[in-house]
């Protein structure tokens, strides 16, 4: 295990500006970037489907690094990171277990969005020392009702689109009124302003096989979510198409002390569209 380059004092609190590192673990490179002050425990952000590390949004990142250490990293197969992409949850699981530990960190905070939450999820019941508190955003259990209809979702979102010549994203993520809009376009710019030593952008092969895994995950038996006793915060949309909205009171009801926010005409971007609102609650849980 090494890291390629050494820790520096300086916090760096913009993620547009923070250095590309790897680390090596089990025979996979990850690549990841972190910012913010060291020395307490790391909030460690897991992305969604088919992103990168260039797809979290600095709003919602620079705000949380101004306290908070915070890593970001592409998972096996994805972006920069070496290593074929697996076909379940829990494997992506068992990779970020890796990664985190290769860092030479035996607590942490997670905050993650859609795949990056079930992800969590998996991680949190495999590995509970691990994870002292959990942020799940966009997202649902295993087992949960119509996590298996986003493969159809996405690819006609996809196709939306490439019609229309926009970000998928801006369809899958937000909804199609004139706020929902706003937010997308601001969204989409804000990813753009990193302008050096951008990802590697996810292949087609990965994504499909990212697919199989949210699919898979939808259809497998429910999780115990009663197992999960970190303080948990849950947020989402009130009307996520990709994740169903009523799958984060689901997990609500059954991770026991969770808090919930359901922000209102939103979707599955709700984070990105109410971020001063999302962070403002996220760096209050985290410092509570």
């Amino acid at each position: 295990m090494n890291a390629n380059s050494s820790r520096h004092n300086e916090a760096i609190t913009s993620y547009s500006h923070a250095p590309g590192r790897t680390v090596t673990a089990g025979g996979v490179t990850y690549a990841y970037r972190e910012l913010g002050p060291r020395g307490g425990i790391p909030v460690v952000f897991l992305v969604h489907l088919a992103a990168t590390l260039d797809n979290w949004d600095p709003r919602v990142v620079d705000p949380i690094a101004e306290r908070h250490h915070v890593i970001a990293f592409d998972n096996r197969g994805v972006g920069a990171s070496t290593g074929a992409v697996p076909d379940t949850i829990e494997s992506m699981a068992d990779d970020a277990f890796a990664f985190i530990t290769a860092l030479g960190f035996s607590t942490v905070d997670i905050l993650g969005f859609s795949l990056g939450g079930m992800i969590a999820q998996a991680l949190v019941i495999e590995h509970p020392d691990l994870v002292r508190r959990l942020i799940l955003t966009g997202t649902g259990p295993a087992g949960g009702a119509d996590i298996d209809k986003v493969v159809g979702t996405t690819y006609y979102d996809i196709l939306r689109a490439t019609f229309t010549r926009k970000d998928p994203k801006e369809f899958l993520f937000f909804n199609r009124d004139g706020a929902g809009k706003r937010a997308a376009r601001a969204f989409i710019e804000r990813l753009d302003e990193r302008t050096l030593d951008r990802d590697a952008k996810i292949t087609v092969k990965a994504f499909r096989t990212q697919l199989k895994a949210i699919k898979r995950w939808g259809r497998s038996a429910p999780a115990d979510l009663l197992a999960v006793t970190q303080p948990t915060f849950i947020a989402n949309g009130d009307n996520d198409r990709m994740v169903p909205t009523a799958l984060s009171d689901d997990m609500h009801r059954r991770i026991a002390g969770s808090q919930l926010c359901i922000y209102p005409n939103s979707g599955h971007g709700a984070i990105f569209q109410y971020h001063r609102e999302f962070v403002s609650a996220a760096i209050q849980f985290l410092d509570s």
